[in-house]
Formats: C-alpha cells, sequence, structure tokens
C-alpha cells in the first residue's frame, strides 16, 4: 500500500475521531448506536481500514452531523481516485480497464513507460494478449469477458499510428523470455516488436542484464505527459497526480533510459531471445 494511500486513509480516520469525540460519545458507545462492533470503529479511526461510502453516511448521522457526509465522502473519494484496487476495476470483467486506457491514451502527447515482465499492452498481439488476460483472469477470479478485453486492447492500439503522438517505453530483457503464452505465440510477439522499432511515433528501447543501472526496475509504470503516473501493483493500481511523484517517477525513466540500448541493438537482443525458442524462421 503507498504511503500517500495510508496517510490519507489516516487522515480520515482521525476526522472521523474528532467528529466523534465532538458529540461526546466514546468508541463503545457510537459501536453500539450503529450496531458495529467496537473493534470497526477502532479500525477506522486508526486508519486500518477503508470505510465504504455507506459507513461515512451512517457515522455522520450517528454523531449527529449529516452535514459532514459530503465532506467525509469528497474525501473518500480522494483515496480513491488515487488507490484503485483491481477488485473493484475488474468488478465488471477487463474491457472497462481497457476502454478507460483507450480514454487516457487520447488525452496524452507523450507516454513514456517501463515494463519488467510483460510486453506492453499498446504492443501486444491478439494472441499475447489473450493469453496475459486469461491468466488475469483464473488469477484475480474476475469475471471472464477476455474476448471483447482482446479486441478493445487491440483497438486501443490505433492511436500509435496517429501523428502528434510520441510513445517512448523501456522494456527490461526479461520481458523478452517471459513465458506467459506458448513459445510460438511469444515468437509472433516478438516479431511484432521488431516491426514497430523505426515508427516514427515510437521510440522503444531494451535495457540488457548485463547494462550498468543508477536506477534499478522495482515495478513497471506508465507516465502520461506530465499530469499523470500509473503504477500497478498485485492488488491495485495507483493514479499518482501530485507534482513531487510525477517528477520523481519522471527521473526514475531517465536514470533507467541511460542503460537502454535501441535500434539495430534493440533488434539483435529480440532476435537472440527469438533464436532461444528453437522455432527458427
Amino acid at each position: 500500500m503507498s504511503t500517500d494511500f495510508q496517510t490519507a486513509r489516516v487522515a480520515l480516520g482521525t476526522r472521523l475521531r474528532e467528529l466523534r469525540a465532538e458529540a461526546g460519545l466514546n468508541g463503545k458507545e457510537l459501536a453500539e448506536i450503529l450496531g458495529w462492533q467496537p473493534s470497526k470503529v477502532s479500525r477506522l479511526e486508526n486508519g486500518k481500514q477503508t470505510p465504504s461510502q455507506e459507513d461515512l453516511g451512517s457515522w455522520a448521522a450517528a454523531v449527529g452531523r449529516d452535514d459532514a457526509a459530503t465532506e467525509l465522502r469528497g474525501r473518500l473519494h480522494g483515496l480513491e481516485s488515487q488507490y484503485r484496487s483491481w477488485r473493484r476495476q475488474l468488478a465488471h470483467g477487463h474491457r472497462p480497464r481497457q476502454e478507460l486506457a483507450i480514454a487516457e491514451d487520447h488525452k496524452t502527447r507523450l507516454t513514456r513507460g517501463v515494463e519488467t515482465s510483460l510486453v506492453p499492452g499498446l504492443f501486444q498481439t491478439a494472441d499475447y494478449a489473450r493469453h496475459v488476460l486469461l491468466a488475469n483472469v483464473e488469477f484475480r477470479q474476475s469475471p471472464r469477458d477476455t474476448e471483447e478485453a482482446v479486441r478493445a486492447r487491440i483497438r486501443r492500439q490505433e492511436v500509435l499510428y496517429e501523428a502528434g503522438r510520441s510513445f517512448r517505453f523501456l522494456l527490461w530483457e526479461s520481458v523478452l523470455y517471459a513465458r506467459v503464452c506458448p513459445p510460438v505465440v511469444l515468437a509472433a510477439q516478438l516479431d511484432r516488436l521488431v516491426g514497430l522499432i523505426g515508427l516514427d511515433t515510437i521510440e522503444l528501447g531494451i535495457i540488457p542484464f548485463s547494462a550498468p543501472l543508477r536506477r534499478t526496475l522495482p515495478h513497471g509504470f506508465w507516465i502520461y505527459d506530465d499530469r499523470l503516473v500509473i503504477v500497478e501493483t498485485i492488488n491495485a493500481e495507483l493514479w499518482l497526480d501530485d507534482a513531487d511523484s510525477i517528477a520523481l517517477y519522471v527521473r526514475a525513466w531517465d536514470w533507467l533510459a541511460e542503460s537502454a540500448v535501441h535500434g539495430h541493438q534493440a533488434h539483435r537482443l529480440i532476435a537472440r531471445s527469438r533464436a532461444a525458442l528453437g522455432l527458427g524462421q
């Protein structure tokens, strides 16, 4: 969980505690009014649990401050806008998240990204995307709408060919070897990457295993212009739009870019990984 998210949740808990104290109630008394376990009141006040919209409305009513409900829900909305759990985002399948990505792409002129384990969705073939999405459905136990999501992901790639846009991506060399799909599918995906090298809207860099690093690669991230950074974790995405976070990720991207190879050197690394599949041409 991000420090910023936890700080915001603690601040919300502190506000809940203030409202309870102003009403002259202790935690046990408030729990009785709400019909909750006292432990839930404690977890909310100490930032150990994220309240629901309904929890906040009930809290405001219980302390006689219906007018505070809007404030509390506004705080929660800000918290949820930054920390977006996969469970919530994929409640209706993967396609809605793909549609959201399409919207962000169209608002952006310069997209920078770092990937450490998978080919970016913008560059995926349909077969590669299908295997990745199916594995995600199984892992996250989300609704299965794989074919709709694949179509949306491929439709998203139309933005790559629009003049005036720029896509600058760095891939850790391990991406080229990750067996997230059958070898024949991976071979076609690697061929797709080769075909993208040289497109005027795309700058594709590969960070070799042997490259010296000023900055290690703990996780992937995407930077949309200078307005938004999206970081994917196992259980959530972080949507960071504050200037300090954006500047930090831009610096990380710049440092990693120093270690990347491009053009014919990147082509050689991709060709070497394809040859390792043992499929020939």
